[in-house]
């Protein structure tokens, strides 16, 4: 059960409990209306009405039930980077999809994580906060509670969520850094591909140059919008696709299986306690691999 306290003021004293809780906590119109509907308002202990009063010193707390997905658990490997009562952030590993889809119903990291939590005594509904492709690893983020997901929805719709990958890039890149803002669409409602178009949704992409190889170049990649597929489609457009990425022009199947992007660092403001969290995943091996062949060409 996910549980938000505050400790009322000498100036809250005349305010009903329920507008200091949305106030302190930001709570989406949706959870107030589940959080009165439930009677997960508690003040020193006792379930009350959100309209009462509280005293300097009381104790406000807004008690949210657990809930659970009825996914499937499978022994696919959860690997945590952080974790507490609220957020849940794992280093995905490659290959794997996120969440169940008509054409892929199982074999997600949603049934891993169903396993994650009969394993660890946890249960929560799981909310993706962001989304990777089956084939890019990296940080991933998952609300454990509604309140979690909204909050960090919003910090990512006004841009308060720094996004960093690092990928492999076919063609070496003679700039040291530079910035890609065109806007991206999907040309056809029937394919999975994006491309710029120019009714398409505006897209920034920055990237930074951190190695430059014989013919490919390690570049780090800040991401000011995210749109599907943005780096892949920002990069292959300006004739530098990602390497091993067959769906933008990147093939390379005796360097790398998959496209080597990774999701290297996340930051963001914890949506309790208002910390700002800052996190790093590790490479997995085969960029790893791949980088030192490129550096023995």
């Amino acid at each position: 059960m996910a549980v938000f306290r505050y400790t009322v003021k000498k100036e809250d004293t005349e305010i009903p409990i329920k507008q200091i809780i949305r106030r302190e906590f930001s709570f989406s119109s949706r959870l107030m209306t589940k959080i009165k509907k439930n009677r997960c308002l508690f003040l020193n202990g006792e379930s009350m009405p959100g309209w009462v009063t509280a005293d300097e010193g009381d104790i406000l707390e807004v008690r949210i039930p657990d809930e659970k997905s009825d996914f499937d658990p499978e022994n696919i490997p959860i690997y945590p980077v952080y974790e507490d009562d609220d957020i849940l952030v794992i280093n995905k590993q490659p290959y794997v999809i996120v969440h169940p889809t008509k054409g892929h119903p199982v074999h997600t990291i949603a049934n891993g994580l169903m396993k994650y939590m009969n394993d660890t005594g946890q249960s929560f509904k799981i909310r993706f906060v962001n989304r990777l492709d089956m084939d890019t690893s990296g940080l991933l983020i998952i609300g454990k509670n509604s309140h979690t997901q909204d909050s960090l929805m919003k910090q990512m719709k006004t841009n308060r969520v720094e996004k960093k990958y690092i990928a492999v890039l076919k063609g070496v890149i003679t700039d040291d850094e530079g910035t890609i803002d065109l806007p991206i669409g999907r040309p056809d409602p029937e394919r999975v591909e994006r491309g710029v178009m120019e009714d398409g949704d505006r897209s920034i992409t920055h990237y930074r140059v951190m190695e430059r190889f014989k013919r490919h170049t390690l570049v780090e990649l800040l991401l000011e919008t995210g749109r599907t597929h943005q780096i892949r489609v920002h990069m292959s457009h300006i004739g530098y696709p990602v390497l091993g990425d067959y769906l933008y022009g990147g093939e390379a199947p005796s360097l790398i299986e998959r496209q080597a992007l990774h999701a290297r660092f996340l930051s963001f403001y914890h949506p309790v306690t208002g910390e700002r969290i800052v996190l790093e995943a590790p490479l997995y091996d085969d960029m790893n691999n791949l980088i030192k062949k490129l550096r023995d060409e």
